[in-house]
């Protein structure tokens, strides 16, 4: 089927996104500003961090990795705004994910800055970023992954693929926790606070009713879909929490989305439609791979889906995130009753 293709709010960010580049730091309307923040051996390339002035500073929405070269950019971009590391008062953060998070700690150590994250995100910081837990977590993704039947001899590196992005995330606790329609209470914004489980448990977008603005995070971006994944700290459908929070967002009366990757565009309800056709389109993708195979593990089925590079290509890391977002589709399936799991080491899939 034809693709919808948004419309760009910033054609500077567009074309730095289409040609490989940084975009520069963005004015977007008067007390708002857009600073692009580089993140390490990643196709995303930067993370767009949003600088909301308020009367006594400024607030920032999501943070970047947490590098020197991340932490310079952030300051630089502050700079451009007229503004120092010292004048930020808050982090809202949209999800735990290091892009996202990781700077959040040292920001807070050189500003005083609160930190804020929905709670079902705060209840995971410890055991994803702690090193006295984090081997519970890696054996827990190991049993996963056998179940899914990723074979012996790369199971262990699959199961410990996250590890080497670990030391981009300063851990730290969160001060402020944001449930679902919070007001922020920043003076000058009517900023208030969207549950949109999926990407994570706990990811949040952020709405300015009077502005008609939405920061998406992770939740809607312009051309890519996020990933959906199971995973130890997932919930257990994790793709119906998805779909779930799109309908929610598509309602909002906004203009201009500004998303956490690529570029702010317009036509939110469109670009939700587009991505829900395309899990409409993934989830048959995967029935056809199941209904030509007589019982099929998670991992098979992951390697004879068409990816957007071929798969002997992949890195190990974005190896495991197929995997686990192909088994979000198949327990979407599951649940539906489109198919079913017979239970081992691997599971087998089966068509109904």
């Amino acid at each position: 089927m034809s693709k919808f293709v948004v419309t760009p709010a910033s054609s500077a960010q567009r074309e730095a996104w289409t040609g490989g580049t940084m975009p520069g730091v963005e004015r977007v309307r008067p007390g708002l500003w857009s600073v692009p923040v580089p993140i390490p051996i990643n196709p995303l390339r930067y993370v767009l961090v949003y600088v909301l002035e308020l009367p006594d500073g400024v607030v920032i929405v999501d943070a970047g990795w947490n590098t020197d070269e991340a932490y310079d950019a952030l300051t630089a971009g502050l700079g451009v705004a007229g503004y120092t590391i010292t004048d930020v008062k808050g982090v809202l953060v949209t999800h735990i994910h290091p892009d996202h998070y990781g700077l959040a700690g040292r920001v807070r150590e050189a500003s005083g800055a609160w930190i804020a994250l929905h709670p079902a995100d705060a209840r995971l910081v410890r055991e994803r970023y702690d090193d006295e837990a984090i081997d519970s977590l890696v054996r827990r993704e190991r049993a996963l992954l056998v179940r899914c039947g990723v074979p012996a001899l790369t199971l262990d590196e699959l199961a410990g693929a996250s590890m080497m992005i670990r030391h981009m995330v300063s851990m730290a606790a969160p001060d402020r926790l944001v449930e679902d329609g919070d007001e922020l209470g920043l003076p000058g914004w009517d900023l208030r606070a969207v549950w949109t489980p999926g990407h994570s448990p706990g990811h949040l977008c952020f709405v300015s009713p009077s502005r008609r603005l939405l920061f998406s995070g992770d939740h809607v971006l312009a051309k890519i879909t996020p990933i959906v994944a199971v995973h130890p700290q997932s919930g257990p459908n994790p793709l119906a929490d998805y779909l779930a929070s799109l309908a929610a967002v598509r309602k909002l009366d906004v203009e201009e989305v500004l998303p956490a990757h690529e570029y702010r565009f317009l036509e939110l309800a469109e670009r939700v439609d587009s991505v829900l056709a395309h899990h409409d389109e993934r989830l048959a993708e995967i029935e056809g791979v199941i209904r030509a195979s007589d019982g099929v593990a998670c991992w098979t089925v992951t390697t004879r889906l068409s990816w957007s590079r071929p798969w002997e290509t992949i890195p190990p890391f974005m190896r495991r995130a197929a995997n686990n977002e192909t088994l979000a589709h198949l327990f979407w399936l599951e649940a539906k009753g489109r198919v079913r799991r017979v239970a081992g080491e691997p599971d087998l899939w089966f068509p109904l």
